[in-house]
């Protein structure tokens, strides 16, 4: 308890802001059963310090992360802090999120998956299709990278950022679900259409009946509805009622 205290008290206050939003993120992604046991992880750029984020220390169950668990690395992977020496980060995770956040200054927050039906999906050619609701949220705004491996080289880089363009949201191939926000609730909104849209495809295809697909017309139209419905008033009332389903861990997340 006492190093938390320190901890606490070293950083500035909207550190600990970030890192107790953050904190809850990886609390949520655990409890929607987004999470590969130690693996895929999410992070938060830091206020104030555009060249700095935070993201999981490696080895912290999501549902046990706490805001001291969080690091604070540059854009070259480099920790930042006295602090935060002796805790370990996931080298493809650094790579990844350094790429866009260092290619998007307005972007704060980036989540990055392995979940079951996200990586389904991930294996079609065709990707997400426009088969509900859900998925039309993503109807001509979604991005795909093709697989090089685990990302350790700091050169897939420069091609995450080219093919993530100016969305917010992308399918990499054979691997997973990536999201971005301009905020921590904005990142979770666009996650968990994108989760639910790839779940939902996966149990229609196995079905086995014939799909029905909405014309391009009503596809467009629909994802225009998103656009326009998505105000970031919305999505953080989205984000707070998230947060309600996990108000009792309050205490023990934020420390």
């Amino acid at each position: 308890m006492l190093e938390e205290v320190v901890l606490k008290d070293l950083v500035s206050h909207s550190e600990w802001q970030a890192r107790c939003e953050l904190a809850a993120l990886y609390r949520l992604i655990a409890h929607f059963r987004m999470t590969d046991l130690i693996d895929t992880h999410i992070s938060v750029r830091v206020p104030n310090e555009p060249n700095h984020f935070l993201i999981n220390r490696y080895g912290v169950l999501f549902d046990h992360m706490k805001a001291s668990d969080l690091v604070k690395i540059d854009h070259d992977g480099n920790i930042v802090g006295e602090y935060d020496q002796g805790k370990n980060v996931n080298r493809a995770g650094f790579v990844i999120h350094s790429a866009i956040h260092h290619a998007r200054p307005e972007i704060n927050c980036v989540i990055h998956t392995h979940t079951a039906d996200g990586m389904a999906v991930s294996t079609q050619k065709n990707g997400l299709l426009p088969l509900t609701q859900h998925a039309l949220k993503f109807y001509g705004c979604l991005s795909y990278h093709a697989y090089e491996g685990v990302a350790l080289s700091l050169e897939e880089r420069e091609r995450l950022v080219a093919d993530l363009g100016q969305n917010h949201a992308m399918v990499l191939y054979n691997h997973g679900l990536l999201s971005a926000g301009e905020s921590v609730g904005a990142a979770f909104h666009t996650l968990y259409f994108l989760e639910r849209a790839c779940q939902a495809q996966i149990k229609a295809q196995s079905a086995g009946a014939e799909l029905i697909y909405p014309s391009e017309a009503v596809c467009a139209h629909t994802a225009q509805q998103f656009a326009d419905e998505d105000t970031p008033e919305y999505v953080q009332m989205v984000w707070e009622a998230a947060l309600t389903l996990i108000a009792s861990q309050a205490e023990d997340y934020c420390s």
